[in-house]
């Protein structure tokens, strides 16, 4: 299984805009995979009905049916790993303003390339038993 990262800034953050992003993921980068999996944000625009607003049925439903989308919580992004590798993209290539949108996918694109070919990984601390105490408070008093 390849992990991997694609960025692409927009203008917009738009039901269609994310569609087109999505068909673009599945049909140029992944045009053979069977399913792919999203890890990704609860903004409103991620979802598989938006693809149903983008496309006629039987597009979305084929693009639909190629995801397997897994939301990231909306209360622990200290414990997400998609946000560890936000702000390490933030750090090593966002820290200063980038003029316009096709220079900012340049950047993005360079530095997407150089972070997947080095086969990053997240050297993981966090213990199942240290979560289970600071996530306490989540669990079922039995």
């Amino acid at each position: 299984m390849q992990h991997f990262c694609i960025h692409r800034a927009s203008k917009r953050r738009t039901k269609i805009d994310w569609a087109l992003h999505i068909e673009e993921l599945l049909d140029v980068f992944y045009p053979n995979a069977a399913k792919v999996r999203l890890v990704m944000d609860n903004l409103n625009t991620h979802s598989i009905a938006s693809l149903h607003e983008a496309f006629a049925p039987e597009k979305a439903l084929r693009l639909a049916k190629r995801l397997e989308i897994h939301y990231t919580p909306k209360h622990g992004s200290w414990l997400n790993i998609a946000e560890i590798e936000l702000n390490v993209m933030t750090l090593q290539c966002l820290g200063r303003r980038i003029p316009t949108i096709d220079l900012l996918n340049r950047e993005l694109s360079a530095w997407e390339q150089q972070r997947n070919s080095a086969g990053k990984t997240v050297d993981w601390h966090f213990t199942t038993a240290q979560a289970r105490d600071k996530l306490k408070h989540l669990y079922p008093k039995l």
